[in-house]
């Protein structure tokens, strides 16, 4: 029994060491994970709850921001990334597709990529319509503005590392 206990002990220094190490405060979710997997290898193994993965620093630069956005799927032009202000990017698609069809395959991508998303408003009639909505990855934080005519759908999306105070996404040309 002082064995497994030594054991569990030494996984859960190795584990705090190695999410200590990489920056970024784990969120309670990934904290709970790693000490139920932490728990369960120790008793088999110590050393492989020190090589468990720690969760994923969060995205702090244009390219890593960029990973998180998927290119809607018809996009014939994209504009961005942008920078803009709290260390954000602006990216804009032109997509050819009728505006419902694009928000909702674009939303799908979105939770595709991990995104959790709320729509805060949508319309549609005509030929037209769009969406907007707001969406988390992790501590990144988007706004998403679709909206078109016809075949002509546009797309811009802003991202940044963590939810600004003002999440203001304008559109741009």
């Amino acid at each position: 029994m002082r064995r497994n206990t030594v054991s569990l002990a030494a996984a859960a220094a190795a584990i705090g060491l190695i999410a200590s190490g990489c920056g970024g405060s784990p969120t309670a979710e990934s904290k709970t994970t790693e000490a139920t997997t932490s728990a369960t290898s120790a008793s088999s193994s110590p050393v492989a709850a020190a090589t468990s993965t720690s969760p994923a620093a969060p995205a702090t630069d244009s390219a890593q921001l960029q990973a998180l956005v998927p290119a809607p799927a018809g996009t014939t032009q994209t504009n961005g990334p942008d920078t803009i202000p709290n260390n954000g990017i602006h990216l804009k698609f032109v997509v050819n597709g009728s505006p419902t069809d694009v928000v909702g395959a674009y939303k799908s991508a979105l939770a595709g990529k991990g995104w959790t998303v709320t729509t805060i408003v949508s319309s549609a009639g005509g030929e037209g319509g769009g969406a907007t909505y707001t969406g988390t990855h992790g501590d990144s934080y988007g706004v998403f503005d679709e909206g078109g005519y016809a075949n002509n759908t546009y797309v811009n999306v802003c991202v940044w590392p963590t939810k600004p105070a003002d999440p203001n996404c304008t559109r741009a040309d």
